[in-house]
């Protein structure tokens, strides 16, 4: 197994943001993977990646977020061909419990949800709404991982498109969409914790319309929800394809540490890394990041929220190449300079 080397050269700990002050915003960028507690891992890679979540965890709820911005993509469970949107608000949201993660309803603030999407339709941004979302692992776990279940502060749920060409937003719109959301929530009194779900570079087996399969095509083109069975086989799937990569066997491309360290250095700097970050081109990301990096502009989303033009406050930082769960697992969290 491939990893980017100690904890301590990758995790840095600061000043946690106080309580008491209106308007606090903090952002969190947190990597997921379905394969988390079902493929087996080192004890110590295994300990390494508990150790930091708790950590985060304390430093997140410490902070005492009162609203949850969470940007997260989809993997072909509530967003189909059909209909696919670069973005998409949701008044209300549903997990569908996928992998390991719990079912049920998100703590939706249906009216902030509503204005949110108005104001975003005042500034020229044309988003898309949904009254009934599905979402997925990609929202419910980051949710999992901080509060344990979906039992949290009220959420404004936000889905990026990050697997269905051609209409995966690119980075520039990504960071206007974000700093958007950062003008709308000058005018929130609640906590707000930023959160970007995804990322960074992973390329796991997920199905494209260039796939010579008519049903496999079929699937990620009409809206469905697949059955026990179904779900448990592509469950197995995935799990064969993450030992697969970590024994060196796999088709899929290697994780690329490198990459996921530039992508965490240029948000946790000033604007011209952002900007920079930006230069990528949508085949780069794929291409030094694998097919599903575009999750990262989660991040980007989240990260653009957050008020200030300098350097932030990085109170928390982790890194981890962990093939078996197909995941450069990434973790940060800042709060304005």
């Amino acid at each position: 197994m491939t990893t980017a080397g100690p904890l301590q050269d990758e995790r840095t700990s600061g000043r946690q943001a106080e309580g008491g002050s209106t308007s606090a915003r903090a952002f969190v960028g947190l990597s997921h993977s379905p394969l988390m507690g079902l493929n087996p891992i080192s004890p110590t890679v295994e300990r390494e990646l508990q150790f930091a979540l708790a950590e985060l965890r304390e430093q997140v709820l410490a902070f005492q977020p009162e609203l949850i911005v969470l940007v997260a993509p989809d993997h072909y469970n509530g967003f189909f061909n059909e209909l696919m949107p670069p973005f998409c608000i949701g008044t209300e949201a549903e997990s569908v419990g996928d992998y390991l993660t719990p079912p049920g309803s998100l703590n939706v603030d249906t009216v902030t949800a509503v204005t949110l999407a108005e104001r975003l339709m005042d500034e020229d941004f044309d988003i898309a709404v949904s009254r009934r979302m599905v979402v997925d692992h990609g929202f419910a776990q980051p949710l999992q991982m901080l509060w344990g279940d979906l039992d949290t502060p009220p959420v404004l749920p936000l889905f990026v498109n990050a697997v269905a060409a051609p209409g995966i937003p690119r980075l520039r719109r990504c960071r206007a969409l974000g700093a958007a959301i950062g003008r709308f929530l000058q005018g929130e009194p609640r906590r707000t914790l930023l959160i970007g779900s995804g990322g960074l570079s992973h390329e796991p087996p997920v199905p494209t319309l260039a796939d010579p399969d008519p049903a496999v095509r079929e699937r990620i083109t009409a809206r469905q929800r697949p059955t026990q069975p179904e779900r448990d086989a592509k469950t197995r799937r995935v799990m064969a394809a993450g030992m697969a990569l970590a024994s060196g066997q796999s088709p899929l491309r290697p994780l690329n540490p490198e990459w996921d360290r530039r992508w965490m250095d240029a948000l946790a700097g000033e604007v011209g890394a952002i900007d920079g970050l930006c230069g990528m081109t949508e085949e780069e990301v794929a291409r030094d990041g694998g097919r599903s990096a575009h999750e990262s502009k989660s991040w980007l989303v989240a990260r653009s929220a957050l008020p200030g033009d300098g350097r932030p406050h990085c109170t928390f930082r982790h890194y981890q190449a962990i093939p078996e769960y197909i995941a450069g697992f990434g973790a940060m969290m800042l709060t304005p300079a």
